[in-house]
């Protein structure tokens, strides 16, 4: 990540450049070529499918127009719209070119500067484009290859399978509220209760339970040999199911709906832990994990959707880039004598922020030097923090440490960790 300004980014655009504005579409690409000062060489804008041989029509079409005009540098610019770019970026990747992305919201706010329009359109977008290219308002994207593209599929299937088991552990307790009010007094987690579940597999409403008595139901858990409950629970849960208040309408569509999604919070909580193992048995293949690892308050799920997000740290120049990459870059709006208050400019990517936030909170419950540095922080005498501030500073101080592991293969140490923080006054 040698390219990082903007000046850098404008004399990577040379006489030699031709530049490419491509409008993304879900089955149909548009493009337009221009020179580096703007002038356009494609008669119209170039349409191409999202398929194998469109891609390779574009190509010969791009390679045409270089030749033509002497260009040997070919960058393609393109909004990074969902994932409808994904194939397209790998095939011009593979083919040694280096596609580039513009911000969404600058091309949205650009259209009207050459008509004053700001209508949509397959012909317009491709030159918007290619003009916040030629301006340097672009950046490279990532594209993650190997063992770091095989991570970051399985933490996003992770934290897909984490929000179904939310949402199905939400659609429980609503059941619950509605059909079985008390059963959630007796057990906090009415999904995860061993001996509950029992029940509510054979007797899922409060009337089925009543049929079935409190003998029935210590039956069952004598016939699955489990043990810590009894007769004495059993009349209990009995008691819960003949004073309940629950509804007692559509009881045939109830027993279906508790039934599925007890058989889906199943299923997703054991591709959960499938997904689990094989995440650590594949972070084992970065050089330097374990060493992550062994820091106390930091575990598998935090390193994996690091690493996840960032990709390969070798290919950050220092650790105020990834900072800047996870949102946590430090803003300020003043003008004039006004002097307005600095915060964290939530730009970039939000699944790296919320890890690091939660790395953070865990190392200052987990790690004494940590948790000192966390006390240091909002009790100074000078400009003291607040503890959400605090939380934020030593997430950016987790980047740090876990830049020079990876970069390094050094072993964690907390107390050069705690010296390399200056501290003139210690309240």
């Amino acid at each position: 990540m040698n390219i990082t300004t903007q000046n850098k980014k404008i004399e990577a655009i040379t006489e030699n450049t031709l530049v490419v504005g491509i409008d993304v579409g879900s089955e149909k690409h548009y493009a337009r070529a221009f020179d580096w000062r703007g002038i356009e060489f494609s008669k119209k804008a170039f349409a191409f499918d999202n398929t194998e041989q469109g891609f390779l029509t574009f190509k010969a079409w791009m390679d045409d127009i270089a030749a033509s005009h002497g260009k040997t540098v070919i960058i393609p610019g393109m909004e990074p719209t969902g994932h409808y770019w994904f194939n397209l970026g790998a095939f011009l990747q593979k083919h040694d070119m280096k596609p580039v992305h513009v911000n969404p919201h600058h091309v949205k706010k650009s259209k009207e500067l050459d008509d004053n329009d700001p209508s949509k359109n397959d012909r317009k977008d491709p030159k918007v484009i290619a003009g916040l290219v030629r301006e340097g308002r672009y950046s490279y994207p990532y594209i993650p290859t190997g063992v770091y593209a095989e991570i970051r599929n399985l933490s996003n299937m992770r934290l897909q399978t984490q929000e179904e088991i939310i949402r199905i552990r939400n659609r429980i307790a609503r059941w619950f509220s509605i059909y079985f009010p008390e059963f959630k007094k007796l057990y906090t987690n009415p999904e995860q209760a061993i001996s509950g579940r029992m029940v509510l597999e054979i007797a899922p409403l409060p009337e089925d339970i009543v049929k079935l008595g409190a003998e029935g139901i210590n039956q069952i858990w004598r016939d699955a040999k489990l043990r810590s409950v009894g007769m004495k629970r059993a009349q209990t849960l009995l008691l819960a199911a003949e004073h309940s208040i629950g509804n007692h309408e559509a009881p045939n569509a109830a027993r279906i709906e508790l039934k599925a999604l007890l058989s889906d919070m199943n299923i997703y909580s054991a591709r959960m832990a499938e997904l689990l193992v094989q995440i650590q048995e594949t972070l084992k293949e970065i050089p330097y994990i374990d060493k992550l690892l062994d820091i106390e308050g930091v575990g598998i799920v935090s390193v994996s959707t690091f690493v996840a997000e960032v990709g390969d740290i070798g290919r950050f120049d220092n650790p105020k880039q990834i900072q800047k990459l996870a949102g946590y870059a430090l803003v300020e709006c003043s003008s004039g004598k006004h002097k307005g208050e600095t915060h964290i400019s939530y730009r970039g990517r939000k699944r790296l922020r919320y890890a690091l936030y939660e790395v953070a909170f865990s190392l200052v419950g987990k790690n004494a030097a940590f948790k000192e540095l966390h006390r240091y922080n909002i009790t100074r005498t000078q400009k003291p923090l607040k503890k959400m501030q605090s939380l934020i500073a030593i997430a950016c101080k987790a980047i740090r440490v876990f830049y020079v592991i990876l970069t390094k293969g050094v072993d964690y140490d907390a107390a050069k960790m705690q010296s390399d923080i200056h501290r003139p006054q210690y309240a």
